[in-house]
């Protein structure tokens, strides 16, 4: 049997794109993955969420 590798779930971090009428977009494991995307010129932006609680950062 393999032991699972513990990762704390306070460091699980997601990013996504905030289209402008409020909307959130795709999910990315990187902040580079989800800026690449965004479309800052039309109002996007890049956010970036903890998985557990679904927190705004």
């Amino acid at each position: 049997m393999t032991e699972a590798t513990w990762v704390d779930p306070r460091e699980q971090i997601a990013y996504s794109v905030l289209r402008p009428d409020g909307r959130l977009g795709r999910s990315f494991a990187s902040r580079e993955e989800a800026e690449a995307w965004a479309r800052p010129d039309e109002g996007e932006q890049v956010v970036a969420f903890n998985l557990v609680c679904d927190c705004d950062m």
